[in-house]
């Protein structure tokens, strides 16, 4: 579904990606792992449009997206959820989710009973803003307002960051059972070893901005990962 081929990526003078390649499968979580500083959020904004890219395709559905805008990314079929999550404080749970509306027809303008169904906090706090909710709840909204947008592609940047455990718990549901319907592609960016590891049916491991490691589960042993994780 999503194909990144040779990605290089500047912040002015310096450069944070080289040569990046990755694929993300229909019904696969695709776990992009490494330490601090190597890539991983940039490769993601990239992806997302947030962020230009100085080298290499990206292609989604076999057709190249050609240096899109976040608009045009999110159009083409792929939703991104921010490290920091980006949930709208002053905007009710419903109105944060409603903003999703932007990427459908007006006739598609609805919140799909499903989306309480795998989010059911959400209809009990519909009417809160979002400012208010905890980190988990916000998590949730932000994962739900990607999905309305019907994505091909759900982009997850540090899902679990400062998360309580049954919170954590309950996204990872969500995201395997997103996986196991096989209608989206997913990449995780994921510190949480454990986390990652559970849920990936593929690995790309970054250091310093390259690839160190690309293998699918079936072919790499956990210590590998760790190995490469903490180079």
């Amino acid at each position: 579904m999503l194909k990144v081929d040779n990605l290089t990526l500047h912040y002015g003078a310096s450069q944070i990606l080289w040569g990046v390649s990755l694929e993300a499968r229909l019904g696969a979580v695709t776990a992009v792992m490494g330490t601090n500083g190597v890539g991983k959020t940039s490769l993601l904004r990239a992806i997302a449009g947030r962020h230009p890219y100085s080298g290499g395709t990206i292609t989604l559905d076999g057709a190249v997206l050609a240096h899109p805008s976040p608009s045009q990314a999110a159009r083409a079929g792929i939703a991104y959820v921010p490290q920091g999550r980006e949930v709208f404080p002053l905007l009710t749970v419903t109105e944060n989710l409603q903003t999703g509306f932007a990427c459908l027809p007006k006739s598609e303008h609805r919140i799909p009973p499903r989306i309480y169904e795998l989010f059911p906090v959400l209809k009990q706090m519909k009417d809160r803003r979002g400012g208010d909710l905890s980190g988990g709840q916000q998590q949730q909204l932000a994962i739900a307002r990607a999905l309305i947008a019907q994505p091909k592609v759900l982009l997850l940047d540090e899902p679990t960051e400062g998360i309580q455990p049954n919170i954590i718990k309950q996204i990872g549901k969500v995201i395997e059972l997103l996986r196991d319907e096989g209608q989206i592609a997913i990449v995780l960016v994921e510190q949480y070893f454990d986390f990652a590891y559970g849920l990936a049916n593929d690995f790309c491991v970054l250091n310093r901005g390259e690839v160190v490691l690309q293998k699918p589960a079936s072919d790499v042993s956990r210590a590998e990962i760790l190995e490469r994780v903490s180079i």
